[in-house]
C-alpha cells in the first residue's frame, strides 16, 4: 500500500515547498498588483475618485513620483526615478538572497519576505514603466486622510508586520542574519 503523502498533488521536498511558497506568493502579488493598477488606470482619469464606502474608503487614481509621507518631495523627477529604481533593485537582490538562504523549516519567514519582495517588484515595475507609482486605495477616517496606496504597498506592509512579529514577539532569527546580539 502506498503512503498517503504520495497522492498529494504537490509531492515535493521541504526545499521545493520553500521555493514554492516564495514563487506562488510572488506571482499572486504581482498579478493582483499589476491587474488592479492596469484596471484603475484604464477606467479612470488621473485624480478621479469614487467612494466605495462613503466617508471611509474611495478608489482614487493618482500617480506618486515620490515616497510615502512626502519623503524627497522637493527632489527632481529624474533623481527620484533613478533613486527609487536603484534602491528597489538593491532591496530585491537582498530579499532574493535572504529567501534563497532561508531554512526550510521557516515558511512564515519565507512568506513574509516573499510578500515584501512581491510589493517591491510591483512598485519597481511602475517606476521603470512610468517613472512613478500608481496608487488608488484611499482611506479616510473622519477628518484624517491616509495617503493613497496600492496592492504592492499593502503587500510590503503585511510582510513587514509578519517579519517584525516573528523577530520581536516570537524572538526568532532570520537564518544567516544576526539581529539581536546579547
Amino acid at each position: 500500500m502506498r503512503n498517503k503523502s504520495e497522492f498529494l498533488i504537490f509531492k515535493c521536498s521541504k526545499h521545493q515547498r520553500h521555493r514554492s511558497i516564495s514563487s506562488i506568493t510572488l506571482i499572486i502579488i504581482l498579478l493582483l498588483d499589476r491587474g488592479t493598477k492596469l484596471y484603475v488606470s484604464s477606467i479612470m482619469l488621473l485624480h478621479d475618485s469614487f467612494p466605495v464606502i462613503d466617508g471611509f474608503f474611495s478608489i482614487t487614481y493618482i500617480r506618486n513620483p515620490g515616497a510615502a509621507f512626502g519623503f524627497l518631495a522637493n527632489a527632481s523627477h529624474t533623481f527620484l526615478s533613478l533613486f527609487f529604481v536603484v534602491v528597489s533593485a538593491i532591496a530585491i537582490v537582498l530579499l532574493l538572497l535572504l529567501i534563497k538562504n532561508m531554512k526550510d523549516e521557516q515558511p512564515l519567514f519565507t512568506f513574509s519576505l516573499s510578500l515584501i519582495l512581491g510589493g517591491a517588484v510591483g512598485n519597481l515595475i511602475d517606476r521603470v514603466c512610468y517613472g512613478e507609482v500608481i496608487d488608488f486605495l484611499d482611506l479616510h477616517l473622519m477628518s484624517y486622510h491616509w495617503p493613497a496606496f496600492n496592492v504592492a504597498d499593502t503587500s510590503i506592509t503585511v510582510g513587514a508586520v509578519i517579519l517584525v512579529y516573528q523577530l520581536i514577539v516570537k524572538k526568532r532569527e532570520v537564518p544567516g542574519v544576526q539581529i539581536f546580539k546579547e
